[in-house]
């Protein structure tokens, strides 16, 4: 008689984590920076109206790097220190004071400011990824909270390619890997490393995109009355936003083979709307 063997099958998501799946498609695919901005603005701004010249978008993209360069410092010696708890409301109340600071000077001040708001929402970052069960003394773990962002960009703005989150994480995850392999076999972290730089580049070039709207907000008469406080207010809470989805996609890929938890990221993506459904393109 023949032994029979095993019947081999992958075992879908649990409820809860089907529904923590859509939550974060949600979180990831749904609404861009400019989305909440418009929504402090009465629904009054658009992508048009956040237009910066030339040499202010310049500005911004040099800012971005720097700040994003200072946050891989913070992210490779310092997270893990971090107190653990849910600091969201904290980090935010801190991001309300420096965009209240940033307001009052105005983009003078972006190059000062930045780096000192991304460094806030990194560690708020990292406080989410604690809390979805990431280890933060891992390098790897260190350099996905910096990946937060490069997700900031949105497919209704042209910034984000078909495929949303999964097809940034892709672009990202050769740059990220090497990143973390070099801290790893080197042990110390150094910003000038060629895949230190790389990743650095990579990310900030998806980031200065979001604040470049951030400049361009801060300085339309548009939403002037809006103050510095409530515009880095709804800059933090959006990566936040993302942090939650991102980390909760790393949590059910730890669980469940990553394939078929991207797959079905994939299929709700394309049921909710939020990428075109090829079947029903003409």
């Amino acid at each position: 008689m023949a032994t029979q063997l095993p019947v081999l099958f992958e075992p879908g998501l649990s409820g809860s984590d089907h529904e923590a799946l859509r939550a974060a498609v949600a979180a990831l695919e749904r609404q861009s920076f400019v989305a909440r901005l418009a929504g402090l603005a009465g629904g009054k701004m658009g992508v048009v109206g956040l237009a910066l010249s030339p040499k202010l978008q310049e500005a911004a993209s040099l800012a971005a790097q720097k700040a994003l360069t200072a946050a891989l410092s913070v992210a490779l010696t310092s997270l893990e220190d971090a107190r653990p708890g849910n600091s969201t409301r904290f980090h935010l109340r801190l991001a309300a004071l420096t965009g209240g600071v940033g307001g009052a000077v105005g983009l003078a001040a972006l190059p000062i400011e930045l780096p000192l708001s991304t460094t806030i929402m990194l560690r708020s970052i990292a406080d989410i990824a604690r809390h979805e069960g990431e280890n933060l003394r891992e390098p790897a773990t260190a350099l996905a909270c910096l990946e937060v962002f490069a997700l900031g960009a949105h497919a209704a703005e042209g910034n984000l390619l078909e495929g949303g989150y999964l097809a940034v994480r892709s672009i990202l995850a050769k740059s990220v890997s090497d990143a973390a392999r070099f801290v790893t076999v080197r042990g110390v972290a150094q910003e000038s490393a060629p895949a230190m730089v790389r990743l650095v580049a990579q990310i900030a070039g998806r980031f200065g995109v979001v604040v470049s709207q951030k400049a361009a907000a801060q300085a339309a008469p548009l939403i002037g009355a809006l103050s510095g406080a409530a515009i880095n207010v709804a800059f933090t809470d959006h990566f936040q936003t993302l942090a939650r989805g991102h980390f909760t996609m790393r949590r059910l890929e730890r669980v469940y083979n990553p394939v078929m938890v991207r797959a079905e990221y994939a299929r709700i993506a394309r049921e909710e709307g939020y990428w075109e459904d090829p079947s029903q393109a003409a």
